[in-house]
Parts: structure tokens; C-alpha cells; sequence
């Protein structure tokens, strides 16, 4: 997943992420922003993409910062929230060291930490501990290994029901998927991303220096999962990770 793959996403972006911001149906995120937030306060959005968090961030916080290793993002953003005079932009690789010129008191990253190498990864977790103040704030998201398994279990039950319904993927597992599937790295859309157990993603926040204050999940429709899904299909829905967690 390097910048050039975000890059070429940009023109269908809507259509090919699923959007936390709009179909998360407890609205937790957004709550758990408005807990840590503060007109006192500095911010980062890692990860920011088109900024859909951006006018929400600009609102609670004092100063914003948008990163984001697509230059296409950035352009896009920056342009869309002008108006947001409290928002500055930073292209940045966060799978490289990096270190920004103020730490921040509070990090939002949305389904930003998905890379399928484990050392990018680390580095990139390393990097939020280090561009936060101590005892900052991280609001962390991240898709879910167990809602993974869970929807593909469900989808088996919906084919055995009605052949109507249909997955946005329906791909055999070869040997390679299914070993990389034991690690947690799950096709979508045909690129492979990294899902969390809850415990997992519990131990390496807290190996690099993180307490979990935290953890729930941040629930979706089934039709972010399952195209023409049937009307029975009720909860428990899929879900992504949401970690609230304190630097030591």
C-alpha cells in the first residue's frame, strides 16, 4: 500500500473506502473526539485522506495538523477546507521515522495502520508515541480480524439461504491467502490490508509505550460488507476497532 496506490485511489475514493465518518452507527468515534477534545488543545489527524474528519477536528481543537503520504489527498483537502483557518497540511511517510516540529496533545488515526508488513507497521505506531506529548491522547482505528471471520461466516449463512445475496468479494483462498490470513491480512478489493485481534492490537500498543484507557468497536451496516443484503440479517453488525489510549 505505498503512495502511488493512494494516489490512483483518489478519483474513486467514495466508492472504494468505506467512510468512518459517515457509517460509523453509534457515532463512537466522534464522541470519544469530543471527550479528549479541548479549544486549548493541539491535534493531528494521521492518515487524513480527502479530510472528511478535518471541519470536526478544526471545531473542537485549537491547532489541526493533516497528514498523509498521498499528495493527492493533501491537494484535495487543503483546497476543500481553506476556510478552516486553524488547519495546517503535511505530507509525511509515517512508515518512516519521523518527527514533527510540536508534539501533539491528542492523534486521530482512522484505518490508517493497514500495510501488511509488521516492521512498516511498528515503525508507523512508533511514530504517533513519538509525535505526542506525554500523557497525550491516542483516538486509534483500525479494522478487525474477528469481523472479518465473523462477516465471512455470516455471508456462508446468507448463500445458504438465498442466492441473491452476493459479497463485495468472493475469492478461494489459496495457500498464500490462507497463510496470510493467519496473520491477519484480509483482501479488500483485491489489496491485502492488516486486521487486529482486539488482544493483539491491546499488546502492541502497550509494548511501544501506550496505557489502553479503552477499546470498542465502531459498528456498520451490513451493506458495507454484503451487496444486496437480506433484510434478516441484523446485529451483531461488522466492525472496526476504536482504541482510546494514553502515552506513558
Amino acid at each position: 500500500m505505498e503512495s502511488k496506490y493512494w494516489d490512483d485511489l483518489f478519483e474513486n475514493y467514495d466508492s472504494e473506502i468505506l467512510d468512518v465518518f459517515k457509517n460509523d452507527k453509534r457515532g463512537i468515534v466522534k464522541s470519544w473526539i469530543t471527550e479528549v477534545a479541548s479549544p486549548n488543545k493541539s491535534v493531528a489527524d494521521i492518515g487524513c485522506a480527502i479530510g472528511k474528519w478535518l471541519p470536526l477536528l478544526s471545531s473542537k481543537f485549537k491547532e489541526v495538523l493533516a497528514v498523509d503520504f498521498s499528495q493527492n489527498f493533501l491537494n484535495y483537502s487543503e483546497s476543500t477546507y481553506s476556510h478552516l483557518s486553524n488547519v495546517s497540511y503535511r505530507y509525511a511517510d509515517m512508515t518512516r521515522k519521523q518527527k514533527f516540529s510540536n508534539s501533539f496533545d491528542v492523534l486521530l488515526c482512522v484505518n490508517a495502520i493497514m500495510m501488511t508488513e509488521n516492521a512498516k507497521r511498528e515503525i508507523f505506531i512508533k511514530n504517533l508515541h513519538i509525535n505526542l506529548k506525554r500523557k497525550g491522547q491516542l483516538v486509534l482505528v483500525v479494522p478487525s480480524y474477528e469481523s472479518a471471520l465473523y462477516s465471512d461466516f455470516i455471508f456462508e449463512q446468507c448463500k445458504e439461504k438465498s442466492r441473491k445475496s452476493s459479497p463485495k468479494k468472493d475469492e478461494k483462498m489459496n495457500k498464500n491467502d490462507f497463510s496470510n490470513f493467519r496473520n491477519g491480512i484480509v483482501k479488500l478489493n483485491t489489496i491485502s490490508t492488516k486486521h487486529y485481534l482486539k488482544e493483539e492490537l491491546i499488546f502492541v500498543l502497550n509494548k511501544i509505550g501506550f496505557r489502553v484507557d479503552k477499546m470498542d468497536k465502531v459498528e456498520y451496516s451490513w451493506r458495507t460488507e454484503i451487496e444486496n443484503y437480506p433484510k434478516w440479517l441484523k446485529a451483531p453488525f461488522p466492525w472496526d476497532w476504536v482504541v482510546m489510549a494514553t502515552k506513558k
